[in-house]
């Protein structure tokens, strides 16, 4: 990729597409992002980030949007809400996709790089998993970017557009208040793990995955593949709560309790909840944290696009506490 062309990046207002606009404006490239509302992005202007306002879900905007640009990285989703119906999930994450892969088709794009999820594997059933693993969505966020991505395959297989997709690990790092909950209940010696804690999890710390998908971006041979992008290695639970703990001055945590009467709890309150349009305080799929496998190999990126994680989780971990306490968040 050449500083020369035009970039269209989705999802600016995030965090994983907020890094990369940040880092590829740095590095000099002409971007565009497609936002709904530019007053929330004025950072990114300011880097000389050329916003323009619009809604992924109107084909008539993405049109707008894709006038002269040669790649695209599709960042944006809708992620995991509980009140949002499976009507929007498809919409955001299937739909908008369709409308962006037009659009880029119409416009002769160059490179169209798509953001897909490890949860398209749900539970890996023998880890670790690999870009061949079979496809096991396992809720609506899941399957809706099961869709997007073979979507996405399919414009590819066809030969319309140089496509490549990617699928982050569990993202982490400055920026990101996701795990901000555990980091407290940790530092407050009130977290409680349920189940064992052996299950099997992988995180990318967010600098290595901006560099995976700026490889992604550039590499000739990447064109045409899916790529897992994660950290180099798994860890149970609790070694990822350990680790916390060591970053926030606090003893591993010790309680735990079984994990399939929280799981029925969550189902009852997800029912309970529903009829309103209201967030549940517990639901199932927060309680698949727990139980669910998350276990991948990252080999075939190493091998074909130079993929190589710096940031270990220690010191990734370290970093997101400070940024925490720096935002009095901890």
């Amino acid at each position: 990729m050449e500083t020369g062309q035009r970039l269209l990046i989705t999802g600016v207002s995030g965090f994983t597409g907020g890094h990369l606009c940040e880092r590829l404006a740095s590095q000099g490239y002409i971007i565009k992002a497609l936002v709904r509302d530019p007053s929330k992005c004025e950072r990114y202007s300011r880097m000389g980030v050329e916003l323009v306002k619009g809604d992924l879900r109107d084909p008539h905007a993405v049109e707008i949007a894709m006038k002269g640009v040669d790649v695209v990285y599709h960042i944006a989703a809708l992620f995991r809400q509980e009140n949002v119906s499976r009507k929007d999930m498809w919409d955001c994450n299937l739909e908008a996709t369709r409308h962006l892969l037009d659009a880029a088709v119409k416009e002769g794009v160059k490179r169209f790089v798509h953001c897909s999820t490890i949860g398209v594997h749900g539970d890996v059933k023998n880890p670790p998993a690999t870009e061949e693993s079979p496809y096991a969505p396992g809720d609506y966020y899941q399957e809706s970017k099961t869709e997007g991505e073979l979507l996405a395959l399919e414009y590819s297989a066809q030969g319309k557009l140089p496509i490549v997709v990617f699928r982050p690990g569990g993202i982490y790092g400055p920026r990101d208040i996701r795990f901000l909950k555990l980091f407290k209940a940790i530092q407050r010696g009130r977290f409680v793990m349920l189940g064992s804690g052996n299950i099997l999890y992988q995180l990318v710390y967010i600098d290595d995955l901006v560099d995976g998908i700026i490889l992604c971006g550039t590499k000739p041979e990447a064109v045409g593949n899916v790529y897992v992008l994660t950290g180099d290695a798994p860890f149970t639970l609790n070694e990822f709560m350990a680790t916390i703990a060591k970053v926030v001055g606090k003893s591993p945590p010790r309680w735990r309790i079984p994990v399939w009467p929280v799981y029925l709890a969550g189902f009852a309150c997800e029912l309970l909840c529903k009829p309103f349009g209201i967030n549940p305080p517990l639901y199932r799929r927060r309680v698949d944290f727990f139980r669910k496998t998350r276990s991948f190999d990252i080999s075939k990126a190493k091998r074909e696009l130079g993929f190589q994680p710096k940031v270990d989780t220690l010191n990734g971990l370290t970093r997101t506490a400070e940024w925490y306490k720096q935002e009095g968040l901890l």
